[in-house]
């Protein structure tokens, strides 16, 4: 064998999201904080994000994670999070299945039946608890970044749909939500098609009509993510959600570019950032436990724990809870006459 690179890494889900955890292969990079190595990846390393998502390797909804040293002392390891376009400061699917990777491999010590540890994220500290049994993680609950609403209510005019009334949150990153009843949609597996292009479409004219700069941090702008929002299928859940993630950068004037990938699981940071708009309208109050219905029937639990402030926005601090699987463990080889070495897209899926 002659490989120019080989990269261990664990497959897991949470929910159904996938979320692809680097263990070996890639060193530190450099960074006095974590949103600093985050960048410096992406402006030196994006070669690896492209090839662990895009195929043959990955797929449309894949997500990567990388673990690092933290930066922090008052944390136990860092990681950063790679999407098909993005590199998002936080994400609740991605932590829990890092924490998953982290502790059932022993690249961390699991103490059952609780293990309490600190990440280190883009976004900021990440306390999290993990309930552990026989080996196993069963539940992970993370205290997110504040999470706060920058528009409720909002009207934004999108071409071919009309006047759409959007809310604008940041849960770990900016998201808009949309009520799915207008557009006829129920939020189910079949729906994927009519689900992505309308939140596209959607996020498309939100993020001209109404960008948000992150007041701690300026170089975090959005939204890059749009939710669309209904009732529970379940009788055990409080509202229902389907999250698009963008494949591409849309174009008005090609179609075509109206795509997107539903996330599998019931959105982390999503959750978040829905319940603060659910907060800032009186709707959800503090210590409640607020299920959220992902497209597979799936639940996230979140709970606001206290109010504070993020720059001049009245803000609240979520946690969340959900549990991931291992699903494999493998190393992934670049062979030097691959004649893709960074993957590649077809028009068909993505």
């Amino acid at each position: 064998m002659r490989f120019t690179h080989m990269i261990t890494a664990v497959d897991l889900h949470a929910c159904g999201e996938h979320g692809r955890v680097i263990t070996g292969g890639v060193l530190d990079v450099p960074g006095r904080t974590m949103f600093e190595k985050m960048k410096h990846f992406e402006q030196h390393h994006d070669h690896i994000r492209l090839r662990m998502l895009r195929e043959p390797r990955g797929y449309p909804p894949a997500c990567c994670n990388l673990i690092l040293p933290p930066t922090r002392p008052d944390c136990d390891a860092g990681f950063i999070i790679m999407e098909q376009v993005e590199y998002p400061p936080m994400s609740g699917s991605n932590t829990i299945c890092t924490v998953t990777a982290l502790l059932e491999t022993g690249m961390l010590p699991m103490k059952e039946p609780v293990t309490d540890l600190n990440l280190d994220t883009p976004a900021g500290l990440i306390s999290v608890r993990a309930e552990c049994r026989n080996g196993k993680v069963t539940q992970v609950t993370f205290r997110n970044v504040p999470a706060f609403a920058v528009h409720l209510d909002a009207k934004v005019e999108v071409p071919q749909l009309g006047t759409v009334a959007v809310d604008v949150a940041w849960g770990g990153m900016f998201f808009v939500i949309a009520d799915a009843a207008p557009f006829g949609l129920r939020l189910t597996p079949d729906e994927g098609r009519d689900i992505t292009r309308i939140s596209a479409m959607i996020n498309a004219a939100t993020q001209e009509q109404l960008p948000v700069v992150h007041p701690q941090n300026p170089e975090i702008v959005g939204p890059t993510i749009a939710q669309l929002s209904g009732p529970p299928s379940r009788p055990d859940a409080h509202r229902k959600n389907a999250v698009t993630i963008a494949t591409g950068k849309l174009d008005w004037n090609k179609p075509a570019t109206w795509t997107g990938a539903l996330d599998r699981s019931p959105c982390g940071t999503g959750t978040c950032a829905k319940m603060a708009t659910l907060y800032a309208k009186g709707q959800l109050g503090l210590q409640q436990d607020f299920r959220h219905e992902g497209i597979l029937g799936t639940i996230f639990t979140g709970r606001l724990v206290e109010e504070t402030r993020v720059g001049p926005h009245r803000a609240v601090a979520p946690t969340l809870s959900g549990t991931a699987w291992i699903t494999g463990i493998a190393q992934y080889v670049l062979d030097p006459e691959d004649p893709f070495p960074n993957g590649f897209t077809v028009g068909d899926i993505w």
